[in-house]
């Protein structure tokens, strides 16, 4: 069943030009040098520190390394992060 709603999502999205992180709950991430990131469509924080935060996501989390790492805002499915990022990890 799963399958065959994700399949009539993917469909929905192509027909109307829909983006896929809307149509099937998948995170936005944008990145702007290495200073700041900014996530959308994030399901909690697991774990903050100056060197790591790991966000849960829809499928998966996604760990954030580097340094001085501040969360500049939070929303209930938005976070904003500036410091020095070494380097962007998705686990499925």
């Amino acid at each position: 069943m799963r399958r065959l709603t994700r399949k009539w999502n993917q469909f929905t999205a192509k027909i109307l030009d829909l983006p896929q992180d809307v149509v099937q709950d998948l995170p936005r991430i944008t990145m702007i040098g290495n200073v700041q990131l900014y996530v959308e469509n994030h399901r909690g924080v697991l774990h903050f520190s100056s060197e790591i935060l790991k966000l849960e996501l829809s499928k998966g989390t996604l760990e954030v390394c580097g340094q001085q790492l501040v969360i500049r805002a939070i929303l209930s499915e938005e976070v904003f992060i500036e410091g020095i990022i070494d380097h962007v990890k998705y686990m499925p």
